[in-house]
């Protein structure tokens, strides 16, 4: 915080006054941009040349302007510097550009804005604390606002708040009472009000504020919480509201909670650097040998430096671009995929991570589920009605014509405060499901505003109910309820509903909640308490009261309403246990085999009862049947956890259950012991799982199992932690989704997406890489032949164009055509899981096959080099001309060994590259003799160098494939 701004702090904002600031505000200007116009250049570059390997390549090209030092041309190596530096400023200056457009666009909508001249036309970058704004429906709010006043009849409106929360329900929000009662909008500017407001900060579910008019006798006081704000991001989705300005620009509630996620670097890339370093100790060690063997005469340490440049081409510096550019074509063939339609790439860095995936960790709800609800079961502690008895549920109500029981049931819409009449609403699946069911059954809600509920019964007779107070649903309470007075009869009714784990603590002692809870988790269903308390008149009044006061309240609001709230809470009556069954995900059992046999262990964490997850477990066959489950016993201390966990290591091959609570205190105690143990597990179940849990599993799996973790689901937390994050679009939102490195719109695309994609980026990059650090190693095997030859000078072999063009135009393209090749067709992939075991082993780059690969090199490079220096004839430029020919040859022929599956783009990428050299030769002169390439001696001494250098690795990979075949050739042959 510059300028002055300090530090944040509580405000008092004047109502259309802008000018009576008592504090320096931020401009209202959304800015996602990493630099400026004059931070541009210098940051990336920073950012370049921070890491080892991009700094050691600039220091290379500087010391080519020390005389001492010079080796060749000064483009020789600022050329293939440069292009790895324009291709990298290229990419960031397309990024920047993208998201300076985003944010221009943002920053330029207008809006209207009341004024003393009347309404004014402003940008959304121009809008200042304390100004009113007016918002149309479907538009975006730009700044976090006080809500005073709506053209809906019902005083109220709805918001779309899924890109701030992920979630889908429509939030309700309600005006200021004071201002919503004025005649017109411009009567705001007319009185004498303002709103005194918290400090900024993150808690987009929290609000303290009151909103003051001094000029009425006596003045007006109410108090602000969350259901009077308009936080910015949010949609309206209904009429049209005004609202006071409180925080602009970096202070929104949506900038604060936007964290930059950490940087995810993958376990290739890492590997790729370990074998680099490796390289750069042996052009280390190279150096030192040539001048050892010099006797260190001389100006010896300048030979060192010399040699260095001499042999830089050992680290190559084209492997970064290469794996860079081949990162984006998997990211274009992952979204061009039309059978995973929807599928988004963002995060075009770890592609090659979906092809190492050992653990899959998954939520449940909108993931395994649809998030769809449907209404199985009714229980009334005396009687219990399923699907196939709810007609006798109907025929009570028609006979009886009373609401008493059925009230309990159908009054789950009514406890909703983000549910309204009239409405066509993404609401809560739960609620959906409850009110469809109640219509099904003889009574319907026919109108819902913020003070009255209208319910008919089948006998169109009307039930009229007051709303007095409604107690919104938080993630803390776990709870929501509502006061209610029946206009027939004047009784208050207090009604709440909530999980069975808060409520069993609320309602009075009975014999079968507890007991029929279980029943119902157990058949997968999500139980929903219901209870009821009657309130006489004087109660209620003396609860409002103590209610409104602790609303005022300016210091620990959130507690004393609570308080409050918990002293009505006491002795409820047991109403009634209302259970929705979650549907399952299309194909999310034979995914879930494909994942399972594929050797992927999945893990699933959910926030549900122990018995609902031991049960979707089963449907979604995550257990299989032939599998035992081990409960994991509830346990609270030390010795406890120690006893289950003697008990869990005795069986073998067992899922495991576990809930949050005993998690922890096992993490808190035995925290190794219990990871070896879970590890073993064919698959885990933790549920009543909090979000900051399932991200420490996701921690605990990376740091014991070394191995890579991918979350697929809706939850952030998981996602942001894990190695591959893959975000599933359901009906909660998109949040998650943007927060995730690849999102997709099926829980099914997840094994296409690891098996095909995933297998054939890991598999194309480690080829990619371990060829390009060949086509390095030949060339500087050949210096090291031609430096030992020549008395072990420090005279390069190739200068100029020559060791520009190889690494070019001469190879580049079809060395960078392995990025299309793939070893089976992606529905062998599909039908064979079995065939991703084999990449966990990290076989297709390791040391073992680096080692091959430096091995063949040397053969290939020493071959070349020997062959030249035997069979030229009597001028150096001869030498020049066959070994720098063969080595082309010898490319170009070991890419087609590479090759497994041909594409017409790879034969294209061959003939063109061996067309460029043929045609190039001509501009050649200064290096090449052309009249000696046209000779017949040339092409036969070309031609047996080349056959020696490849025939004896095309017979060995004949041999390896006929006696030793990789598993995936019995199934392409």
């Amino acid at each position: 915080r510059c300028c002055g701004a300090g530090e944040p702090r509580p405000r008092t904002v004047w109502l259309g006054h802008p000018e009576k600031r008592d504090q320096r505000y931020p401009r209202n200007v959304i800015n996602n941009q990493k630099y400026n116009f004059f931070t541009f250049l210098p940051g990336v570059l920073f950012n370049q040349f921070k890491y080892f390997f991009n700094l050691y390549f600039l220091l290379l090209a500087c010391s080519q302007f020390v005389p001492e030092m010079r080796l060749g041309a000064l483009y020789t190596y600022w050329v293939p510097l440069g292009f790895v530096l324009a291709v990298t400023i290229i990419r960031e200056a397309v990024e920047e550009l993208r998201c300076y457009v985003r944010d221009k666009e943002v920053n330029s909508q207008v809006y209207s804005r009341l004024t003393a001249r009347g309404t004014v036309k402003v940008k959304s970058s121009n809008i200042q604390v304390g100004d009113l704004i007016i918002v149309e429906k479907n538009q975006r709010v730009p700044a976090d606002m006080i809500f005073l006043r709506t053209s809906e009849k019902n005083g109220s409106c709805f918001l779309r708040t899924d890109q701030l929360d992920g979630e889908t329900d429509w939030k309700l929000r309600l005006p200021v009472a004071c201002t919503q009662r004025l005649p017109t909008a411009s009567d705001l500017l007319q009185i004498r009000s303002y709103v005194y407001a918290e400090e900024p900060n993150i808690d987009i579910h929290n609000f303290v504020g009151t909103f003051t008019r001094e000029d009425s006798d006596p003045p007006i006081s109410e108090s602000l919480s969350v259901e009077n704000t308009l936080w910015a991001g949010t949609v309206i989705a209904s009429g049209t509201v005004v609202g006071v300005v409180l925080y602009t620009g970096r202070e929104l509630r949506s900038v604060m909670n936007t964290s930059n996620p950490r940087s995810k670097i993958g376990l290739f890339d890492l590997e790729v650097n370990c074998l680099t370093k490796i390289l750069f100790g042996a052009l280390v060690v190279v150096s030192l040998v040539m001048v050892a063997l010099q006797h260190f005469a001389g100006r010896w340490y300048l030979q060192i430096i010399r040699f260095l440049l001499l042999f830089s081409n050992i680290i190559p510096i084209s492997l970064r671009v290469n794996l860079d550019m081949g990162k984006i074509v998997y990211s274009w063939v992952i979204r061009r995929d039309s059978k995973i339609p929807g599928t988004v790439v963002r995060s075009s860095t770890i592609p090659e991570q979906l092809g190492r995936i050992s653990y899959l960790l998954t939520d449940k709800t909108g993931t395994l589920t649809q998030n769809e609800m449907v209404f199985k079961r009714l229980h009334l502690g005396t009687v219990a009605y399923g699907l196939d008895s709810m007609d006798e549920v109907q025929s009570h109500i028609f006979s009886v014509y009373t609401q008493v029981n059925a009230f309990c049931c159908s009054g789950e819409r009514v406890l909703s405060t983000d549910s309204c009449s009239g409405q066509s609403l993404p609401a809560s699946p739960s609620y959906v499901a409850l009110v469809q069911w109640t219509e099904s059954v003889g009574l319907t809600l026919v109108g819902r505003d913020q003070s009255s509920v209208q319910l008919r019964t089948p006998g169109d007779q009307i039930l009229n109910f007051t709303i007095l107070q409604i107690f919104p649903f938080t993630y803390e309470s776990k709870r929501m309820g509502i006061i209610v007075r029946d206009e027939s009869t004047g009784e208050i009714t207090f009604y709440m509903k909530g999980a069975d784990v808060v409520m069993a603590g609320i309602v009075q002692y009975n014999d079968w909640l507890e007991e029929e809870c279980g029943n119902m988790a157990r058949e997968g269903l999500r139980v929903l308490v219901v209870a009821k308390k009657s309130l006489a008149e004087e109660q209620y009044q003396d609860f409002e009261a103590r209610y409104v006061q602790a609303k005022l309240s300016v210091h620990d609001r959130s507690l004393k309403v609570a308080t409050v709230i918990e002293s009505l809470e006491m002795e409820m009556e047991l109403l009634c246990l209302t259970g929705v069954e979650d549907q399952l995900q299309a194909d999310v059992r034979p995914t879930l085999e494909t994942l399972r046999n594929a050797g992927i262990k999945v893990w699933m964490l959910t926030g549900d009862k122990l018995e609902t997850a031991t049960c979707t477990a089963k449907n979604a066959h995550l257990v299989t049947r032939n599998q035992d489950i081990h409960v994991f016993r509830l346990v609270t201390n030390r010795g406890e956890a120690h006893l289950e966990l003697n008990a869990f290591r005795r069986k073998h091959d067992c899922a495991l259950v576990i809930s949050g609570d005993s998690l922890e205190v096992c993490l808190k105690y035995y925290e190794y012991e219990f990871m070896e143990l879970a590890c073993q597990c064919p698959a885990v179940v933790c549920c009543r799982c909090a979000p900051t849990q399932k991200a420490q599993i996701v921690r605990l799996l990376q740091e014991r199992t070394g191995k890579l973790t991918c979350d697929g689901g809706n939850d952030v937390s998981m996602i942001q932690e894990s190695d591959c994050g893959v975000g599933v679009e359901g009906k909660e939102g998109k949040q998650a989704s943007l927060a995730a490195d690849f999102s997709i719109t099926q829980f099914k695309h997840l094994g296409r997406l690891l098996m095909v994609h995933g297998r054939n980026s890991y598999k194309r990059s480690a080829a990619l890489s371990q060829f390009v650090i060949h086509r390095s190693l030949c060339i500087s095997t050949m210096q090291a032949v031609f430096s030992s030859v020549f008395y072990f000078a420090s005279v390069p072999l190739y200068q100029g164009f020559l060791i520009i063009g190889y690494s070019t135009i001469y190879t580049m393209f079809p060395v960078f055509s392995l990025v299309l090749d793939k070893d089976v067709k992606s529905e062998v992939a599909m039908l064979y899981p079995e065939l991703y075991k084999d990449l966990l082993k990290g076989r297709p780059l390791s040391y073992k096959t680096f080692l091959i690969w430096v091995l063949i090199s040397i053969y290939q490079g020493s071959t070349i080099m020997y062959g030249a220096l035997l069979l030229f004839e009597s001028e150096f430029v001869h030498i020049v001309a066959i070994s720098f020919t063969s080595l082309i040859l010898t490319e170009l022929l070991m890419v087609a060994l590479t090759i497994q599956t041909w594409h017409w783009l790879m034969t294209v990428a061959e003939l063109l590259s061996l067309a460029c050299y043929i045609a190039s030769l001509v501009f050649l002169h200064e290096f090449i003799d052309v009249y000696f390439i046209a000779t017949l001696s040339f092409l036969w001494k070309v031609s047996v160098i080349t056959l020696v250098s490849c025939l004896p690795l095309y017979v060995l990979k004949y041999l390896r494939r006929r006696f030793s075949p990789p598993s995936y050739s019995k199934l392409t042959s």
